[in-house]
């Protein structure tokens, strides 16, 4: 299959993220993650892609994936994945334009409107086929804000179980925890402090954003949304929500003693994460390395030494630019259906 020319945008429509990127001349030139609260409404959309144009404005061909179909404003992911493409369709009336459809492929809009089973929450397998092009043997993991997805890679194709957001729950292949988004009680239902392991208390007072701020690991950029209490984004904000989840006020610690809290949160999600990979990775050779993107980067290089494999970001392994290295593997899906879409490999 020839190469396409000319510049191709890929789009990840998630429900709290649009994912835009560039590819030009075979690489990723450009890449951005914007905040895009779709549970809020569908204008939400409209303003994300207003502020993305500059990269997308004179592209020739514009590729589509999508999880937003599970927001809350739609009845239904039919309706869902129905309400998106009618605001491709609005957005984008002239052009080329292809949504990724998993099995099936890239598909035109009228025809992804009758396949919105292959349609529905596709952007892992888009970002897996490309892994499996590029790498053979890998066990892919993308940790982003809210949650985490796990494929096997072997022999040069996608070697999953479950397809569905429900059957990839019940197979690993998706965890329902991110690095910044997930509630703390979401990975932990206890906390030790001052050596006495404390039941959290069941309300939105913190999340992971928190307890991977406190530890300094948390890159300000990545965390786009109002935290539990709409206050500052700071490690004094928040150690004070922290603190609010064991009934405690943030002097009642001492900064050292709140981090080990902290510390305790995330080593609680990597745990989830852990059990769900040695799961899947259970069809590859010991000598297999995880690929790893998303924002959570961090965490899955984690993973890789507790797995004893190597780790290989996302970004050293496709053609990009230096300069957009971490956006594009932030969106790793965007990045995908750009390069899929245009550049077969």
């Amino acid at each position: 299959m020839e190469k396409r020319k000319g510049i191709i945008a890929g789009f990840d429509i998630g429900g709290a993220h649009l994912k835009v990127t560039r590819a030009q001349g075979g690489r990723i030139v450009e890449a951005v993650t914007i905040a895009t609260p779709l549970w809020q409404g569908l204008h939400n959309l409209a303003s994300a892609l207003d502020e993305a144009a500059p990269i997308y404005a004179d592209a020739d061909l514009n590729a589509f994936t999508m999880t937003g179909e599970l927001s809350d404003i739609f009845p239904s992911r039919d309706i869902g994945v129905a309400a998106l493409l009618a605001q491709i369709s609005t957005r984008f009336p002239t052009g080329e334009k292809l949504v990724y459809a998993g099995p099936s492929g890239f598909v035109g809009v009228e025809q992804a409107a009758r396949l919105s089973a292959d349609v529905a929450s596709a952007n892992w397998h888009a970002t897996a086929s490309l892994v499996a092009k590029l790498t053979g043997n890998a066990l892919f993991v993308d940790m982003g804000s809210t949650t985490t997805d796990i494929i096997a890679i072997k022999n040069s194709a996608v070697a999953n179980d479950g397809y569905t957001d429900a059957g990839r729950l019940l197979t690993g292949e998706l965890v329902y925890t991110g690095f910044t988004r997930t509630f703390l009680f979401g990975v932990a239902s206890s906390a030790p402090v001052h050596g006495r392991l404390t039941p959290l208390m069941n309300e939105y007072f913190a999340s992971i954003a928190d307890a991977h701020r406190i530890l300094g690991v948390l890159d300000e950029e990545d965390d786009m949304h109002p935290p539990a209490d709409g206050k500052e984004k700071t490690v004094d904000g928040s150690v004070a929500r922290l603190a609010r989840m064991v009934g405690r006020d943030a002097t009642d610690l001492t900064s050292q003693e709140w981090g080990e809290v902290a510390r305790w949160f995330s080593e609680q999600q990597l745990r989830k994460v852990h059990d769900a990979a040695s799961l899947v990775a259970g069809i590859l050779a010991r000598d297999v390395p995880i690929v790893g993107a998303g924002i959570g980067r961090w965490q899955i290089r984690r993973l890789a030494e507790r797995m004893d494999r190597g780790f290989v970001d996302f970004a050293d392994i496709i053609p990009v630019n230096d300069a957009v290295r971490g956006q594009a593997s932030s969106a790793a899906p965007a990045t995908a259906v750009a390069l899929l879409a245009g550049y077969p490999l």
